[in-house]
């Protein structure tokens, strides 16, 4: 190797490792906006579930993780009376499967389909209050069972459900 190519290979190499170490980037992931400083309870309503197929799992499931995500996640207390700062409630307004793919004359694919309806209610400020619906669909192989499908589906609904809710009462977004 010349001279000069050895020089441009350690210069090159040089503001590789100088990029490497003095290159910065600061990136957040936090999506919880501050609460205000009298907020300080919360209540999350038993989840009803009006859809016309009844999972008699769903519901409860999504109640009790959104409790979980609330207390883990934010300074909130957890109380039980109408008291509460914020006082959350819902219900699953449906839970439905139809074909989303056709192979070869037959249903090849099957779509659940979840819509939740939650309302919002801020006891301190009654002009956040709000009602919104968060509707997500799964596509599963037509082969299967809606309960095998459920099986397989069951935590990613209720997770997305959970964080689409905890996001739309939480965050600045």
């Amino acid at each position: 190797m010349t001279l000069i190519k050895r020089i441009k290979h350690y210069l090159l190499l040089g503001l590789v490792v100088c990029t490497c170490c003095f290159a910065t980037c600061k990136y957040s992931t936090k999506d919880v906006s501050p609460i205000p400083a009298d907020i300080k309870t919360f209540r999350v309503n038993y989840f009803q579930n009006k859809a016309r197929y009844v999972n008699p799992q769903v519901t409860p499931k999504l109640t009790e993780d959104l409790k979980q995500k609330i207390i883990s996640q934010t300074r909130l207390r957890q109380v039980n009376d109408d008291d509460a700062n914020y006082d959350i409630s819902g219900y699953l307004s449906d839970y439905s499967v139809t074909t989303s793919g056709v192979a070869n004359q037959a249903a090849g694919t099957n779509r659940l389909n979840v819509t939740f309806h939650l309302i919002f209610k801020n006891n301190v400020d009654p002009k956040q209050n709000f009602e919104a619906d968060f509707t997500n669909n799964y596509d599963f192989n037509a082969n299967k069972t809606l309960t095998q499908a459920e099986s397989d589906l069951g935590d990613k609904v209720t997770k997305n459900i959970i964080e689409a809710i905890f996001t739309r009462i939480f965050s600045n977004w």
